[in-house]
């Protein structure tokens, strides 16, 4: 997959940065940590510049979560509160779970839109609640721009600053990743 990442970028250059990226907000299994520090490498050897290799992959992040908070919002309150009724019990989720959650969201919604766009996996897919819970859309569209916009400038720049070790990056976001996920589980299992 890696060697299609490249082969994306090198062809295509910013919009392919763009495509990729979007395809990832899609797709979380697919690396934006790959794409986004091979994008700044590509900035030290090519024409490619590091704040427009950012602004493409802002275009394609804010693209895909677009589309994602509109698959959220195609999910009523009423559908959720049936899927509960049926499933509920083995996910251990209650109605009233998804009252608190609704309410959770609509105070607390524009952090966690922001914040949550720097976990991974979880960066994609908060879009999705955020539909769900009809957060407005310019909140959101400023929210996820600002926590996109600064993930990917800092993903480029330490890509560059890399140079040709660009992917000794991507070892240290994977250590990074797996840190957020060991607080997340334990969250989870207090909770």
């Amino acid at each position: 997959m890696q060697d299609w990442i490249i082969n994306v970028m090198d062809q295509y250059g910013y919009i392919g940065v763009a495509l990729l990226i979007l395809i990832e907000n899609l797709f979380p299994p697919i690396p934006s940590e790959i794409v986004l520090t091979f994008g700044g490498f590509m900035t030290t050897v090519t024409s490619m510049n590091m704040w427009m290799v950012s602004l493409f992959a802002t275009i394609g992040s804010v693209a895909g979560a677009v589309i994602l908070y509109y698959v959220g919002r195609l999910v009523s309150p009423h559908k959720l509160g049936l899927f509960v009724d049926k499933w509920g019990h083995i996910l251990r989720v209650k109605k009233s779970d998804l009252k608190k959650a609704d309410d959770w969201f609509t105070r607390r919604g524009k952090i966690t839109v922001f914040l949550c766009r720097f976990i991974p996996v979880v960066r994609s897919l908060i879009s999705i609640p955020a539909g769900v819970a009809r957060m407005n859309l310019p909140a959101f569209l400023l929210w996820t721009s600002l926590g996109t916009a600064i993930w990917n400038i800092v993903l480029v720049y330490l890509g560059a600053l890399a140079g040709e070790n660009w992917q000794l990056i991507n070892e240290y976001v994977n250590t990074y990743s797996f840190l957020i996920w060991i607080v997340i589980a334990a969250v989870l299992i207090i909770y």
